[in-house]
């Protein structure tokens, strides 16, 4: 089972219905991932509910419009899955849509995009590209 696979795709849909948010369990990776996304000005905010709407600890995703009411997120693609990992040292990290995207990797020094990756010399697993 692909935990970061359905939590992209949960994001993938609520951004193309135009929803506020979307609500997914909670892990550590995916705060890591929303952290990210919220950095690169992707989303507007996350939190971590805790025992307040149900039984399991879920993760509030706060989606990002623009002005204009088009999505700020316009494609999210997962990269390693559990079939096939992908791994890449530093020099072969994609710099995917022209350097438009954002590349998502978990390094040994914790999760990170790929200039923090580059400047760092750190390579690892490509998680998602988003753009």
């Amino acid at each position: 089972m692909d935990t970061i696979g359905n939590f992209l795709t949960s994001i993938r849909n609520a951004n193309m219905r135009q929803k506020e948010r979307v609500d997914v369990p909670l892990s550590n990776l995916k705060v890591e991932i929303s952290r990210i996304l919220k950095d690169e000005g992707f989303i507007t905010n996350y939190k971590a509910l805790v025992g307040e709407t149900s039984k399991r600890a879920m993760l509030r995703v706060f989606l990002k419009y623009s002005a204009e009411k088009e999505q700020v997120i316009r494609g999210i693609k997962r990269v390693s899955k559990p079939g096939l990992r992908v791994y890449r040292g530093y020099e072969d990290i994609p710099k995917g849509r022209g350097g438009f995207s954002v590349t998502i990797l978990s390094t040994p020094k914790g999760v990170m995009t790929d200039r923090q990756a580059r400047s760092q010399r750190l390579g690892g697993e490509i998680l998602c590209q988003v753009w």
